[in-house]
């Protein structure tokens, strides 16, 4: 069976993304009482990877927040944490005004500002081997600094999914150049981002229907249960220690198999999950927990489960399944 290789360093200029900004006194403690991650770790070198969910825990929005620089694009200008500081909000573009509105619902009296980053910046990932190195960050998830315009992230879900990059389109691109980092296809990215069993708004996270666990942005760092209330949180806490979560998002290979997004998994004569991403070769699935580890068909072909490599616990029952099988 085929292995997802480690590639080299690459990059992807998204067309799809926006940055929100939230500014004044009473912005942090506003989005700290909302989102499901605790922002107390955000700070001008840390970003933060959270989501906001509807009253009953199910999926909204999720968002990559971080410190705006100072006006000279100086990092130790920027503060965080209660003692306040400009955020920003990078969510999907087309969900942006949707996402502006909602909070606006909950700023009631609060003092902050909520607006969208005019200009836009481009949104960028470096992905592969060396991202980290290439960017100047360290290896460790939600990493960032600001150099001028422009502002290297490492992903706070996972390092291995790469750097993300913002600021104008020419500075992105001269910067890809000095680096001598190749922009690829979409196609390129989605197959990394699959293999490592992350989700994206829209298509595997489903608006009003998508669990946080179900997802695994738990063990993604996007949920903080210690931290006090969010939106959402009775659901997702109960889900979370009562054991409810039945089933998962996990990397599968097709073989032979001819899918596209929403296409049911089949253990026999079984629904066993619903297909998700797709990328060539391969899918993100929504599967029943008590199905791993057994045959599975769809499109005409073989779905063969591998999650990724921090989902320790469905290696785990997987492999379980198969030697008891």
């Amino acid at each position: 069976m085929e292995k997802i290789k480690k590639s080299m360093t690459q990059a992807i200029i998204f067309h799809d993304r926006g940055l929100l900004r939230l500014g004044g006194p009473d912005a942090w403690s506003l989005l700290q009482g909302l989102v499901t991650a605790d922002l107390t770790s955000l700070a001008a070198d840390r970003a933060v990877y959270t989501a906001l969910l509807t009253p009953q825990g199910k999926y909204l929005f999720d968002f990559h927040v971080s410190l705006a620089a100072d006006p000279g694009g100086d990092t130790a200008g920027a503060t965080g944490g209660a003692a306040g500081g400009t955020m920003l909000l990078e969510a999907a573009g087309d969900r942006l005004p949707d996402l502006e509105r909602r909070l606006m619902l909950y700023r009631l009296r609060a003092s902050v500002t909520i607006e969208p980053v005019d200009p836009q910046p481009a949104v960028a990932i470096v992905f592969g081997d060396d991202a980290a190195g290439a960017a100047g960050l360290p290896a460790t998830p939600g990493a960032m600094r600001h150099s001028g315009a422009l502002t290297f992230m490492l992903d706070p879900r996972l390092a291995a999914l790469g750097v993300r990059l913002y600021g104008p389109a020419a500075l992105i691109e001269s910067w890809l150049r000095a680096q001598g980092i190749e922009t690829v296809q979409p196609a390129v990215f989605a197959r990394h981002r699959i293999a490592l069993a992350v989700p994206v708004g829209g298509v595997d996270l489903l608006l009003d229907k998508t669990i946080m666990l179900e997802a695994g942005l738990d063990q993604l760092g996007a949920v903080a249960f210690d931290k006090g209330c969010f939106v959402g949180q009775e659901l997702t806490a109960r889900t979370h220690y009562r054991g409810l979560v039945k089933r998962r998002l996990v990397p599968v290979l097709l073989e032979d198999a001819e899918v596209e997004p929403g296409f049911a998994i089949m253990a026999g004569e079984r629904e066993a999950g619903e297909i998700r991403s797709v990328a060539p070769g391969m899918a993100l699935a929504l599967l029943r927990l008590d199905r791993l580890g057994e045959p599975l068909a769809a499109g005409g072909g073989t779905v063969h489960p591998r999650p990724a490599s921090w989902q320790t616990d469905l290696l785990e029952r997987s492999s379980g399944r198969q030697q008891n099988d």
